[in-house]
This record gives structure tokens, C-alpha cells and sequence, in this order.
């Protein structure tokens, strides 16, 4: 498939409210993107039915995902916004993948063993076989870079094989190989109770503050965040994970340089450090708010803007499915 402008893809599951580290890791720098490149941001709603999930809920963070989306300022006009069901194509390529993913390759996927850790009455062959279903969000749309997190690495090095595995099979152009793009700075922010770990949206609520967090639930969990006993602001992520991430959270809102910022705090104690990042948390997330209040107020409009997205991603998704079914020996309809 060819295209004009290199196409960039991204999907997160609906499986929880966001949180201010994916908007800082990734939903900031999605808008950047637009005018340079296609953009197709997915909510990848089937991803998230490997674990159990409330139908109702679904839908409805289905819906509040686009709307933060575009609340951070993607532009429907120039990217894509669509929800993963949408489009058919997504769990069609994705069993052609199945057949070309071994088996090995699946078991060692970190993710697999967390989650099956975590829902250990539900180990399910989706669970399993996800890898694949992810490889196929990309692949379909001839992808050249996938915006992730460190620990979702392992994810674009297996689509990249299975791409490179069929390429070699049916032909060089079949599929694009993607690159992952990691920002590097930034990208990732922690646990506010245990700040040796990444946070997540799936933890504990008071582990993370939500993108739709009110001030001033947004001001207590910062409140309560752990720190440590040495009573010194530092940027030491090994011996001050708690200080050192705060700070991040500061530098990353306020664009202000590390060594400015630490200096700033020579005579100041951990409670000024977490009022300063509950501030820039707050500013940063109020219009973001004020715009996905209204979005989900005006449900014509939101539901305009997921089937326009969804019948453009149509046309580009089964361009390539089409072509990958003919190259596999598929009788054409």
C-alpha cells in the first residue's frame, strides 16, 4: 500500500480512565505528529475483552477515550480516530498472523505472564494469542512507527519478525516493517506508591491520578505520594525514586530543565514539591477536561467523528487485507 505521508499507528484499550503518565509519555506528543504524518489512533476495545469487562463500562470508556483524544488536541480532520471493532479487518489479518506467529514466540511475552499472574481464573487463548491481534492493528495499515512505552518494545520486535517472516514468503512489499518511537524524555512516570514500578491505570486508584482526576483529588493523592526520609530534593532515581519522579512529573508539565529545577528547591521540603506538581498536573489538565466534558455532551458529534474514522480505516485496513489474502492462496469473493 502506498500512501503520501509515512503512517504512524497507535491503539490504547478502553479498559480504564487514562492517566497523566500516558498523556505525558504519549498523548502530549500525538498532536506533533499530525501534519507530517497519517495518523490513525485506535481504541482497541477487542484487545481489552482478554480480561473480564463490563459491557456497559466498555462502551462507555470506549467513547470517553475518543473524547480525550481529541480533547488533547488529535484533529479528526488530519488523523484518524476510530474504535478497533469497527473495523473487521483488525480480527481478519490477525488469524492470518496467528498461522505465522509460533508458539514460542508468544510464551515468552512478558505481558502474557503478568496478566496470567493477575487473572490466573481466566487464562484465556486470546490472552495468548493478543500478540498477533496487535501485529495486525500495524501491519494493516503499512505503519511505519508505533508510538510506545519501554515495556511495549517487546511487542513491535514480534510484529517486525512476523512481518519479516512473510515478507520473506510472498514477496519484500507485502508489509511495511515498523520501527517503535520512543520519546525519551519523559516517558515514563511511576507508581505514586511504589515508585520502582511504572504507573498504570490498572493498579489501585490512589497509585495514579487519573487525566479526568478532580483538583482536588488530583491534590491529595500528590499529597500522599511516597517520598523517602532524606529530606533533600534531588533527581537520584535509584536512591529517590518517589523525589525523582515528581520531578519528572514537574519538568515534563512545565518544559523546565532538570538541573533548574532541582536547583529551585535548595531551600524548599517535600511539600512544596508536591503542591508545585499537583499545580502543574492541574493546569495542564484543565482544558483537557473542560473539552472531554463537552465532547461527551454532544453525542452526535463524537459519534460522527468514530464512523467517519471508522470508514476511512475501512478502506485503507482492507486495501492490504485484500492483497495479504491473495498472496496466502485465498479464492477471491
Amino acid at each position: 500500500m502506498k500512501t503520501e505521508r509515512p503512517v504512524i499507528f497507535s491503539g490504547i484499550q478502553p479498559s480504564g480512565i487514562l492517566q497523566i503518565g500516558n498523556y505525558i509519555g504519549a498523548l502530549r506528543y500525538f498532536p506533533l505528529l499530525q501534519d507530517d504524518n497519517q495518523c490513525l489512533y485506535c481504541i482497541v476495545d477487542m484487545h481489552a475483552i482478554t480480561v473480564r469487562q463490563d459491557p456497559a463500562k466498555l462502551r462507555h470508556n470506549s467513547r470517553s477515550l475518543a473524547a480525550l483524544y481529541l480533547a488533547c488536541g488529535i484533529d479528526p480532520k488530519k488523523s484518524i480516530v476510530y474504535i478497533q471493532s469497527h473495523v473487521s479487518a483488525h480480527a481478519e489479518l490477525a488469524w492470518i498472523l496467528n498461522c505465522f506467529t509460533y508458539f514460542g514466540e508468544l510464551s515468552r511475552m512478558t505481558q502474557f505472564k503478568d496478566k496470567s499472574a493477575k487473572h490466573a481464573d481466566n487464562i484465556n487463548a486470546g490472552l495468548f494469542t493478543y500478540p498477533a491481534l496487535m501485529a495486525s492493528d500495524i501491519l494493516l495499515y503499512q505503519a511505519k512507527a508505533v508510538p510506545v512505552g519501554d515495556d511495549q518494545k517487546q511487542h513491535i520486535e514480534l510484529t517486525r519478525d512476523v512481518a519479516i517472516r512473510m515478507n520473506n514468503i510472498y514477496g519484500d512489499d507485502l508489509f511495511i516493517v515498523p520501527e517503535p518511537l520512543i520519546h525519551k524524555t519523559g516517558s515514563k512516570v511511576m507508581s505514586l506508591q511504589e515508585p520502582t514500578r511504572k504507573m498504570s491505570k490498572s493498579d489501585a486508584d490512589e497509585t495514579f491520578v487519573s487525566m479526568l482526576d478532580a483538583p482536588e483529588i488530583v491534590k491529595k493523592k500528590l499529597k500522599r505520594a511516597v517520598t523517602d526520609s532524606l529530606g533533600r530534593v534531588t533527581y537520584d532515581a535509584q536512591n529517590q525514586p518517589g523525589v525523582s519522579n515528581l520531578l519528572t512529573i514537574i519538568s515534563s508539565l512545565t518544559n523546565k530543565p532538570m538541573d533548574a529545577l532541582v536547583a529551585s528547591y535548595e531551600d524548599k521540603g517535600y511539600g512544596a514539591l508536591k503542591a508545585d506538581a499537583a499545580e502543574a498536573v492541574i493546569e495542564t489538565l484543565g482544558p483537557i477536561q473542560a473539552e472531554h466534558a463537552r465532547l461527551m455532551n454532544d453525542t452526535a458529534a463524537l459519534d460522527a467523528i468514530l464512523k467517519g474514522g471508522a470508514e476511512r480505516a475501512n478502506v485503507l485496513a482492507n486495501r492490504t487485507l485484500d492483497e495479504v489474502k491473495r498472496r496466502v492462496g485465498f479464492t477471491a469473493r
